[in-house]
């Protein structure tokens, strides 16, 4: 079994799973403790994360599927570290920007939104070459 596509999948679950905690952490937990704006920051940030969880369980099969059919995956694995890294920086900064007031990590936010972009591309790069490799 590809290496790649058991990373990515397995990272996607924990990812995606996570996601729903931090969902139901701010709908439960938080609802008291934070003001509607900071919580809708949260909620922008669990919402970005399920996305981007479903689309690495995408790239994941689009790797394995690539590995069986002799294809390059390399763009495929530039997408999937993209949406992670995009995750990490995106959905991270908001977290901690709701919890903690500290305005300046918006300014983190839209790296993580161009790792997003980068990862996308990265998929639709995959799609236009994807028989040019064979």
């Amino acid at each position: 079994m590809n290496t790649m596509f058991q990373w990515f999948l397995a990272l996607a679950g924990a990812l995606g799973g996570l996601a729903v905690g931090a969902g139901a952490f701010a709908s439960h937990a938080l609802k008291a403790q934070l003001s509607d704006r900071a919580l809708e920051i949260f909620e922008t940030g669990s919402r970005y994360q399920m996305y981007h969880a479903l689309a690495l369980v995408l790239v994941a099969l689009l790797v394995q599927q690539s590995a069986q059919t002799g294809g390059d995956s390399l763009w495929l694995n530039v997408a999937g570290f993209a949406f992670i890294v995009g995750i990490v920086l995106f959905s991270g900064s908001l977290y901690a920007l709701s919890l903690s007031g500290i305005k300046i990590l918006g300014a983190i936010t839209p790296l993580g939104g161009v790792a997003f972009i980068v990862g996308w591309s990265c998929v639709a790069i995959a799609a236009l070459t994807a028989n040019q490799a064979r």
